[in-house]
């Protein structure tokens, strides 16, 4: 301790101690009073203030004074504008405080921008760590939990929850047939912690479930935050919990409906005048009070992932969040992801299945040409896009009701060749790919449009040309050839459908457009797996999987799904056994052997060769990590350098970055682009 004129340099008795304390404390309360000239709040006249501010040197709180008009509505949470570095800068209260640390005169708020409070301190506190977690700034996940106010929208009162009407005996009616989720729903009635990871079988209603688990929850006295990949399943979550528990018990968070609605319904769940909140990934942040569940479905979708920095996945934030809030926590889904099956390696989870008799029981799944009976009645299956037992299966299922029908690519024809040799057809202009738009057009390039009816091969001089790639329309053309009279209805891109009726048709879709056949499709049918296998991705096989599992899982009851493909693959044997818990958790050794998450940490940095450079020079990286790279990138003068830890020191690894982005940002030098744990590492 350094003595001041009016301070001997000795040790103090801690009495005469903390007398001294306390005098500076009144002492910065007076100046603080004093703040050019203006009244100053009498009680608690500090308020802590964080910026929203994307610079990592500037991301810690500061103190301002609070003038007396502004003594009652600068409350925490609330939004303000402050003076910093001579401009204006928007900001939230998270404290108030009797004095200040800092010796200096405070500057006073410059402007209260609404009394509002919309940052409540569990959500300030899980957006620090969230940035914590993944290297970045704070503001930046602020921003991601906190949508943009709407004045007139916030003048406007909320209606009260009405009264919870819920049979408790239903919920377990509803998840009765799976053993392990009996001790989960009681724990969760018992406002207990449990955590499951929950593998849903062919035919499962995942939305009435889900409403029963969140109307339990409620029934307890705590809220719930259901997390979903986009606004299809939303929708058919929020219609569930409208039909079990009434209008007014629940909101609906995401960006479709409109920024009034959207806050408005944030309002909503910030004012606790409802405590069940079903959204997409920004829902993981939802300010519900007496926060007893989190749920998130599907986590291997990769629309879980915020494509803003600092990047974060819906599954992470609400895994922090029951780590530190004491909420049961679900995963949820017809597939199983390699880290949620890390999640139940470790034990941190207790897996919720069904019995393998009554998966047998709901759905016939097998593989085109798998057995020696089908390759004898067609020989020549093998090398078909659609083999006549798919044609089978499809005139068997239509006798029955819809059939669907899944093709990984949307479009009519993608991708054109020679018919000879097999060479690409490429753009006489450009040398872009060729593809075709309709049964009745020329080819055209898909890069600068121009068509070209009058093509021959560079290589061998034939005119003729194939089609490699199919896409939707192409399918679903030449099915309403092969059956006449049954109606063929397209879902993909710009055209996706919610639902179909229970009419016999064809209904040919992309991975996630599938829509719900009202009692269930009574086949599915999976095309050109070996596109979605020969994807250049860590994750093909695991996306693959989910990709297929979400199509069966539409099955009605006695369903069949048939994939054309190779019997002998990995991805597709798990399908027919309906094992995606044993396809992750080869999926996970094979991880660990090559010390790729989740077995270990790893974060890319990307940025100019001379911004890596100093990067790296300013890193202090945990012993023993390894810095590979860097590598070019598609991007013209941007390379790449992955870093890696175990994942013991993944912390470390965290603050480590975060402390060379805080010194870079302060030196202001060229920025970089720094993930962690990415999903892919392309």
């Amino acid at each position: 301790m350094t003595p001041t004129p009016d301070e001997p340099a000795l040790e103090l008795p801690g009495l005469v101690r903390d007398r001294v304390k306390e005098g500076r404390a009144k002492a910065a309360a007076t100046r603080a009073r004093k703040v050019a000239g203006a009244e100053i709040a009498a009680v608690e006249p500090v308020a802590r203030v964080v910026l929203d501010v994307a610079l990592a040197h500037l991301d810690r709180v500061f103190d301002y004074a609070v003038p007396a008009a502004m003594a009652e509505g600068a409350r925490p949470g609330t939004r303000v504008k402050v003076r910093f570095a001579g401009q204006e800068a928007d900001g939230f209260v998270v404290a108030r405080a009797e004095a200040s640390d800092h010796d200096g005169t405070l500057v006073p708020l410059r402007r209260l921008v609404s009394p509002e409070p919309v940052l409540s301190p569990a959500v300030e506190a899980l957006c620090r760590r969230v940035a914590e977690r993944y290297a970045g700034v704070s503001a930046d996940v602020r921003r991601l939990a906190v949508p943009p106010r709407h004045a007139t929208t916030e003048r406007e009162p909320t209606s009260p929850e009405p009264p919870l009407d819920h049979d408790p005996a239903a919920a377990d009616r509803a998840w009765a047939a799976y053993p392990a989720a009996a001790p989960f729903l009681a724990h969760v009635r018992e406002g207990h912690a449990p955590r499951a990871v929950w593998g849903a079988a062919p035919g499962d209603d995942w939305p009435a479930m889900l409403a029963q688990l969140a109307a339990a929850a409620r029934a307890a006295g705590r809220g719930a935050i259901l997390c979903l990949p986009d606004h299809r399943d939303v929708a058919r979550l929020d219609a569930a919990l409208t039909d079990l528990l009434g209008p007014g018990h629940h909101v609906a968070l995401h960006a479709d409906p409109g920024p009034a609605k959207r806050y408005r319904e944030f309002l909503a769940v910030s004012r606790g005048a409802r405590r069940i909140v079903v959204g997409t990934r920004s829902a993981a942040f939802a300010p519900v009070h007496d926060l007893g569940l989190v749920v998130i479905w599907d986590d291997g979708d990769d629309l879980h992932a915020e494509p803003r920095a600092p990047y974060p996945h819906a599954r992470e934030v609400l895994l922090l969040r029951a780590e530190h809030e004491g909420t049961a926590a679900l995963i949820g889904g017809f597939s199983q992801t390699v880290e949620a099956h890390h999640l139940l390696r470790t034990g941190w989870a207790r897996e919720i299945t069904l019995p393998r008799a009554q998966v047998r029981e709901r759905a016939l799944i097998g593989v085109s040409g798998a057995s020696e009976i089908a390759l004898l009645r067609d020989p020549s299956g093998g090398g078909a896009r659609v083999p006549r037992e798919a044609h089978d299966a499809l005139r068997w299922g239509l006798e029955r009701g819809p059939v669907l029908v899944q093709t990984p690519r949307a479009g009519y024809v993608l991708r054109l060749a020679c018919e000879r040799c097999r060479t690409p057809a490429r753009c006489g202009a450009c040398a872009g790919p060729l593809e075709l738009t309709g049964p009745t057009t020329p080819p055209r390039c898909r890069w600068c449009a121009t068509e070209a009816p009058a093509w021959s091969c560079p290589e061998c001089g034939a005119a003729g040309l194939r089609a490699p790639i199919v896409g939707d329309a192409r399918t679903a053309d030449e099915l309403g050839r092969s059956f006449p009279k049954v109606p063929v209805l397209s879902s993909s891109g710009d055209q996706v459908r919610s639902r179909v009726g229970a009419e016999p048709r064809i209904v040919v879709a992309t991975p996630g457009a599938e829509p719900v056949a009202e009692a269930g499709y009574a086949v599915v049918v999976l095309l050109d797996t070996w596109w979605a296998l020969g994807r250049d991705s860590m994750r093909a096989g695991e996306e693959a999987l989910r990709r297929w599992c979400n199509a069966v899982g539409l099955l009605g009851a006695g369903g069949r799904a048939l994939a054309v493909g190779d019997p002998a693959l990995p991805a597709l044997q798990a399908l027919v056994r309906w094992d995606p818990a044993g396809f992750a958790a080869r999926e996970a050794g094979e991880r660990r052997e090559a010390r790729l998450p989740p077995a270990a940490r790893i974060a890319t940095i990307r940025g100019a060769p001379g911004a890596l450079d100093d990067v790296l020079t300013l890193l202090d990286l945990p012993e023993p990590g390894e810095v590979l790279g860097p590598v070019p990138t598609r991007d013209d003068d941007v390379e790449r350098v992955v870093v890696r830890v175990p994942r013991s020191q993944g912390a470390d690894l965290s603050r480590a970055l975060a402390e060379a982005q805080r010194l870079r940002s302060a030196r202001k030098l060229e920025p970089v682009r720094i993930q962690v744990d990415p999903s892919e590492l392309l």
